[in-house]
């Protein structure tokens, strides 16, 4: 840190004055290494150390740790987090729409070794203005029923809209088609599952909403040009948490 900058310990304890405002940091694997009291105080916590070494998935709901994991592998992989709109669950099962903002976390060398963010919820007013919200509720929808199909007129009704303008809409938002865009969301969660679970193929490929192993293996071909049993390979043996990461990098908008 250079002369004259505030210290660390400063920092942290500026962002605890911060009441609508959740920080945090990660390593590499996605544990948490500092949380902020907002932060806490949303998942009903008390101590830090109730939450050190802890990941997205020992606080939240699976659909919404898969979101979480999603743009922290991204943001290991090089991309910008700015402004994501996402559902932050709490404590008492209800959840927010917040935007949420992330970062990597460099060492001295330069060297990615976690990430950081922030995540503010919205008011109501900003609610009101948006449609990617009627949106993230299609892909909140998406990540719990990974498993099951899910029609566009299904999308279109959770978003309040009608099937022509949700397509409409969900392409223009996204970059891709809303099938298309769940395809990926299965491979994803696909990646995520062949690298952090000894999870056997054929279970992943029904858990994730194939028909059988062998189409979970021409799609994942598809996207990642290999196979799941070579890309669990490949990053069990390098001892890297990072699945899917560019699954779904084809969002055209950022905010």
């Amino acid at each position: 840190m250079k002369s004259g900058a505030p210290s660390e310990a400063a920092l942290c304890e500026l962002f605890d004055l911060l009441p609508e405002v959740q920080a945090w940091i990660k390593d590499a694997r996605h544990r948490y290494l500092w949380v902020n009291r907002a932060f806490l105080l949303n998942y009903g916590l008390h101590q830090l150390d109730e939450v050190l070494g802890k990941t997205d998935h020992d606080l939240s709901p699976p659909h919404l740790a898969a979101q979480f994991l999603a743009g922290d592998e991204a943001v290991l992989a090089g991309e910008t987090v700015q402004g994501r709109l996402e559902l932050i669950g709490r404590f008492d099962h209800t959840a927010s729409w917040s935007f949420t903002t992330k970062r990597q976390v460099r060492d001295a060398k330069g060297r990615t070794i976690g990430t950081t963010g922030i995540t503010r919820v919205l008011d109501a007013a900003q609610i009101d203005q948006r449609e990617d919200i009627r949106l993230g509720v299609v892909i909140s929808m998406m990540t719990r029923r990974l498993g099951k199909a899910v029609t566009n007129v299904e999308m279109a009704k959770a978003a309040g809209m009608s099937s022509r303008s949700f397509e409409r809409a969900f392409l223009r938002e996204y970059g891709l088609p809303a099938q298309q865009y769940l395809k990926r969301l299965r491979i994803q969660t696909a990646c995520r599952l062949l690298v952090d679970t000894r999870e056997s193929i054929a279970s992943i490929a029904q858990r994730c909403g194939f028909a059988d192993q062998s189409h979970l293996t021409r799609e994942f071909r598809r996207v990642t040009s290999a196979t799941p049993a070579a890309y669990r390979a490949e990053y069990a043996a390098a001892n890297v948490p990072r699945a899917a990461v560019s699954v779904l990098s084809t969002r055209k908008r950022k905010r």
